[in-house]
């Protein structure tokens, strides 16, 4: 019955097998499909795999063994002979479905087909090609570990590995795809982490019915989070293992995506994306006093520009000590626009920064400056105040850890500054009660995304707000569910 569930079993009949394979893996019609034709222990046998995954040195040294078999090698027990003594190769297996078969060799590993073997061998020989586990860009340390993760799941898991040697720890692997079958791996500590959580996320990713995931861990959190019309992250991405093993820990899910450099944290909050590697790099005096400092930078990067609008254009609300607010030379556009064009031209310059070379960096950054700053304040297309007061804005956009919630706040302070604009006070209240609300109701599996601001836990909030130190975190976030809170 087995067997027959199967649509294309592997059977005895060596040509047949071989013909299906070269058939549906289409080795004549694609140069990097190899199809090696051999013959060792007096049996034909076929080894089917993709030129640019293939170990030469693996392929290599297998071959020389098989080289030895004596010309009646393998007339009794054939496969076990090949598996248990003549392959030495530790990622060895088998499988009795051609289709399987098909699915391994696309994905890196060689298949072995033996005549008069109705079991096809897979050498997991695969090497991709990858870079070196460096330091991200985007979360740069200077005391601390230089690697980072890599576009590899296998080298991804084996540096979260070297940090957490703990026998709890669970590397669950799944393929998620029709067509593209991409490799994740689910990571946690099975005596820590939620099982709830855990269930859920294995649902969740057997639900995902697509063609491919070209797109990777983004296209994960798509599927499976939702919430597709609010602009904030559902999940934190980290690209740095140490920043990875410090969340399972806790009692956090990591979601690895082969393909991708970063881990994708579950569940997280708000509070999580403002956290930086270098606060616990640093003692806990100077590491609060940097925490604090990028939240006033976040929150200026939201609330600076709608503000002074508000001020600027409404004196009656500006104190005696604030007098300095507000334009002196209007400029011959009106404020609110200028403070359009000036959020766009930020925009145009940040696509531009990442399309333009290393070496025009400096060229790109030189116009920028002239045209935004001392050329359109001299034409009189901004006001000097404008041109302040967005530097300070794009800095605390530049100063938020997470890139996504950089991004979503960016499209929160031009939505409050419409809002100012147009309703004056009640929209810059109303705008930011909207904004509150939203990020209020967002759960992500059952966490709020507020806590623990709202609900409200005042040990987690002052350890959220302050960088407290190591000796005195023995708990872990409760929001979380861990099975063990205690650490």
């Amino acid at each position: 019955m087995e067997e027959e569930s199967r649509k294309h079993p592997v059977t005895s009949d060596f040509e047949k097998n071989i013909a299906f394979l070269k058939d549906e893996l289409g080795v004549d019609a694609s140069f990097d499909l190899i199809h090696l034709e051999l013959k060792h222990g007096g049996r034909r046998m076929g080894l089917f795999l993709v030129d640019g995954f293939g170990k030469d040195a693996a392929l290599t040294q297998i071959q020389r063994e098989l080289n030895r078999l004596p010309e009646d090698g393998l007339k009794e027990n054939p496969l076990d002979t090949l598996m248990q003594h003549q392959i030495p190769y530790v990622e060895i297996a088998k499988s009795d479905d051609l289709d399987e078969v098909i699915d391994e060799v696309l994905a890196g590993p060689a298949a072995l087909v033996v005549e008069g073997l109705d079991q096809v061998i897979i050498l997991d020989t695969r090497e991709y090609p990858v870079r070196g586990p460096e330091e991200p860009d985007t979360e740069q340390v200077i005391r601390g570990s230089k690697d980072g993760f890599v576009e590899t799941l296998v080298m991804n898991a084996a540096l979260i590995r070297r940090r957490v040697r703990d026998r709890s720890m669970r590397v669950e692997y799944s393929k998620v795809g029709r067509r593209s079958k991409s490799d994740l791996a689910l990571v946690y500590l099975a005596d820590i982490a939620d099982q709830e959580y855990v269930e859920a996320m294995k649902q969740a990713l057997d639900q995902i019915d697509t063609d491919g995931l070209p797109m990777a861990d983004k296209s994960i959190e798509e599927f499976i989070f939702g919430h597709h019309y609010q602009p904030y992250p559902l999940i934190r991405y980290t690209e740095r293992p140490d920043v990875a093993a410090t969340h399972l820990f806790e009692g956090h899910i990591l979601l690895l995506v082969d393909g991708s450099p970063s881990a994708m944290i579950v569940p997280s909050t708000f509070w999580h994306h403002l956290q930086h590697a270098e606060e616990y790099r640093q003692k806990p005096v100077v590491g609060a006093s940097l925490r604090i400092v990028r939240f006033g930078a976040v929150w200026a990067s939201l609330f600076l520009m709608p503000l002074w609008y508000l001020l600027a254009t409404n004196e009656q609300f500006v104190p005696e000590v604030l007098s300095f607010i507000g334009a002196e030379k209007e400029g011959a556009v009106p404020l609110f626009a200028q403070f359009l064009v000036a959020e766009a031209g930020i925009e145009m310059l940040r696509m531009a920064a990442i399309h333009t070379p290393n070496p025009l960096a400096t060229a790109l950054g030189l116009v920028s400056a002239l045209l935004i700053g001392e050329v359109a304040i001299n034409v009189g297309l901004f006001s000097a105040e404008v041109v302040l007061y967005l530097a300070v804005a794009v800095v605390g956009t530049f100063a938020t850890p997470s890139y996504e919630l950089s991004l979503a706040n960016r499209l929160i302070r031009v939505a409050l500054l419409l809002s100012t604009a147009l309703f004056g006070l009640g929209g810059f209240v109303v705008g930011i009660t909207v904004w509150l609300l939203m990020l209020i109701r967002i759960q992500v599996l059952g966490t709020p995304y507020m806590w623990p601001f709202l609900p409200f836990n005042g040990r987690a909030l002052r350890d959220v707000i302050f960088r407290a130190p190591m000796p005195l975190k023995n708990r872990r976030p409760v929001a979380i569910h861990p099975n063990d809170p205690d650490r």
